[in-house]
């Protein structure tokens, strides 16, 4: 409920958190402003296939590992001074990746490049916790980002297309600067410093450990994506999860822990980071089916399908605040139940797509993100508003990793279902005189079965290309009708459990002051 005891943020503030959206806007989109330049700086630096899976993959690596490191970092030195940092190094790393001669250097700048989305994304989430007291102005401010979060993503790839159509791919890097520079001359003015005041020592040992239990998890699970269930997949998979024991054990052992056991002293904290988490799964699923439909199935240009992918974005960015006024008038339990069954409908009709619905699989993205937004934002509200300020950091951060553990679960699961059904479709219905060793390229990828199909004669890759996009959409219906199962049985928990989760108690704020929180509840 909205605390009208605490002081209301004014213009400055409200301009802070304008700037603060713009290191928000550009570490979003850098997960998909390559998706176009990586043909053009595979020809020009003469990339191999290793290379160019690493010059996608390590940004996102480098973010997943070292989020949870940076947030309590940045409880410890100041978000301020950690948001500064990274904005220094985002900016100096977006210049070394677009004039890098070669892939190693690219490769390199990429992995900086993460490091410095490690820093910004936790220290400009925690510093809305702090700027925003009120909790109605901090709800709103929440769903802002979370649209923000949400747009930045669909909109990296069309900017990385209209940018390689008039300059050279160091481009999509090069836009970075002058955001980055006028964060670094803003910042220090408008946001002022927070920090923990009692923070304990920093315990390195935890730094490896959270990197050891998160990035192999998110490795596998991307490869589980792409090569569906297999030993070295599921091998890394299980070594994240054995070093994860390690690291919670040692953070339930240490006083100086690098996750406060505080956290997890408010039921709403634990609550919103896994209703947060499951909510990714559902996006993910969505985004991993609907961009190669655009593309592979309607036959869309990369730049034509990034911009009809921009609708469901433009939907998200109007519901996002409508979002956390619902939840500050009615039970965030409610709300949270209402988004998911927003986004069990919209997989409905995502299952209901043939090889021709544009309308309806552009529907059926947009109830997705409609729903799964109207679920995050006060989730995020949630697991915030529940922490204690001084630990702001590291509760950003830890809901960041559940969003990225989310993305990569829901790419795996959706993706592996969605491939074999692919895959057993597309090997009964191929004509019998195709080219010898083309099935396996068929078989293998949406994709592959197109470019085979280009170089077939007419009939016969006519009938390789009808098949492959039968069996990639009958693949799409099968996964959307598990996601829509998958987020109707969200919505009854969540109006079932989460009945009361976010009012009640009072919390002390940054300054000491008392302001109204949810009620303490016992871990169980």
């Amino acid at each position: 409920m909205t605390n009208p005891s605490a002081p209301l943020a004014g213009r400055r503030e409200w301009t802070a958190f304008v700037v603060l959206l713009l290191p928000l806007l550009l570490v979003s989109m850098d997960v998909s402003v390559l998706f176009y330049a990586v043909p053009v700086i595979s020809e020009d630096l003469q990339v191999t296939g290793t290379q160019q899976l690493w010059i996608f993959d390590v940004y996102a690596f480098a973010l997943a590992g070292l989020l949870i490191t940076m947030g309590s970092l940045g409880d410890r030195i100041g978000r301020r001074k950690l948001l500064l940092f990274g904005a220094a190094a985002f900016g100096a790393a977006s210049v070394a990746a677009a004039y890098a001669r070669d892939a190693e250097t690219l490769i390199a700048a990429r992995a900086v490049l993460g490091v410095g989305g490690a820093t910004l994304m936790p220290s400009t989430m925690a510093l809305v916790r702090n700027m925003f007291r009120n909790d109605k102005q901090r709800s709103k401010a929440v769903g802002i980002w979370s649209g923000a979060m949400g747009g930045g993503i669909a909109l990296g790839s069309v900017v990385g297309g209209v940018l390689l159509e008039h300059f050279w791919w160091g481009s999509v890097f090069l836009i970075n600067v002058p955001a980055m520079a006028l964060l670094l001359v803003l910042v220090p003015v408008l946001v002022p410093e927070f920090k923990d005041p009692a923070p304990g020592r920093f315990d390195l040992l935890s730094v490896p450990l959270s990197m050891g239990a998160v990035l192999p998890v998110v490795y596998g699970l991307k490869q589980t994506a792409a090569d569906g269930f297999t030993l070295p997949s599921t091998a890394c998979v299980v070594a994240g999860l054995v070093v994860g024991w390690f690291f919670v054990r040692r953070q339930r052992t240490r006083r100086d822990a690098m996750i406060s056991r505080e956290l997890f002293r408010q039921r709403g904290f634990g609550i919103g980071i896994t209703v947060n988490t499951v909510a990714s799964v559902g996006m993910m699923g969505s985004a991993y089916f609907t961009t190669q439909y655009l593309q592979s199935v309607l036959g869309k240009s990369p730049l034509d399908a990034a911009l009809w992918g921009l609708l469901p974005s433009l939907a998200v960015a109007a519901v996002a605040p409508l979002a956390t006024t619902a939840a500050q008038k009615a039970d965030k339990a409610l709300v949270i139940a209402a988004g998911f069954l927003v986004g069990a409908a919209g997989y409905g009709v995502l299952a209901l797509s043939d090889t021709d619905s544009l309308a309806l699989a552009l529907t059926g993205a947009a109830l997705i993100c409609c729903g799964i937004v109207t679920v995050m934002a006060p989730a995020s509200d949630m697991a915030l508003t529940t922490a204690p300020p001084e630990k702001a950091g590291s509760a950003a951060a830890l809901l960041e990793t559940g969003q990225e553990f989310g993305n990569a679960l829901g790419m795996a699961v959706f993706g592996s279902v969605g491939t074999a059904v692919y895959r057993r479709d597309v090997t009964d219905a191929m004509p019998s005189n195709l080219p010898h060793g083309t099935l396996e390229t068929v078989r293998e990828t949406l994709g592959g079965a197109v470019g085979v199909a280009a170089h077939l004669p007419g009939r016969t890759g006519g009938a390789v290309l009808g098949a492959a996009r039968e069996a990639f959409t009958h693949g799409m219906a099968v996964a959307s009708v598990g996601g829509a199962a998958l987020l109707a049985l969200a919505a009854l928990l969540a109006a079932t459990t989460l009945r009361g989760v976010g009012t009640g108690n009072t919390t002390a704020d940054a300054d000491g002051s008392v302001v109204p929180g949810p009620a303490p509840a016992r871990c169980s």
